[in-house]
């Protein structure tokens, strides 16, 4: 029995609406909906959601505790919303938003350019970048494209990383002398 796929959801200040296998998580101005698998059904009761699987096979017990999780995760963003948090190191290295798009100098004799969706916020001050939004999916998509361009690497720290993230740093080559 899925552990996580038991707990029901409490929608908190969002609207929740099931219409056969698509569920729709609204508040606000933020929309979200999924298309859950045949194996399990969806209930809203009041102010909790619940997820309940229609037969005992293997695969229906995986999508219980995923289709739960997906719609905690939707009733979350709409509310609250995500956010990822990019750190650009390197000299001369920067970020500009530019209407729907992300130019990166990383660098590189080009410049990286990275589209933002709609729904994904970039917010770009000196060397730091935010990127918020209410698909957890989305925004750690976007984060994970823009770090795809430079990767930090080990020996001089260069590179985008999140912010949160720790580099154990390595030393250089060392040169014997004599």
């Amino acid at each position: 029995m899925s552990r996580i796929g038991k707990k029901p959801i409490p929608v908190a200040g969002a609207k929740v609406s099931v219409s056969g296998n698509l569920v729709t998580v609204e508040a606000g101005s933020n929309r979200l909906s999924i298309n859950h698998r045949p194996e399990v059904s969806v209930k809203v009761d009041g102010d909790q959601v619940f997820v309940e699987r229609i037969v005992e096979s293997r695969i229906s017990k995986a999508m219980h505790g995923l289709t739960r999780s997906l719609i905690a995760n939707m009733i979350q963003g709409v509310t609250k919303g995500y956010e990822k948090n990019l750190e650009i190191n390197g000299v001369g290295w920067t970020a500009k938003l530019q209407g729907n798009k992300v130019n990166l100098k990383v660098g590189y004799a080009d410049t990286r350019v990275v589209e933002v969706p709609t729904g994904i916020k970039v917010d770009i001050q000196q060397n730091k970048l935010k990127i918020s939004g209410a698909d957890k999916q989305l925004v750690g998509q976007i984060a994970a494209e823009i770090r795809a361009h430079r990767k930090p690497e080990p020996y001089n720290g260069r590179g985008i990383k999140y912010s949160d993230e720790h580099i154990i740093r390595k030393q250089g080559k060392a040169f014997a002398s004599g």
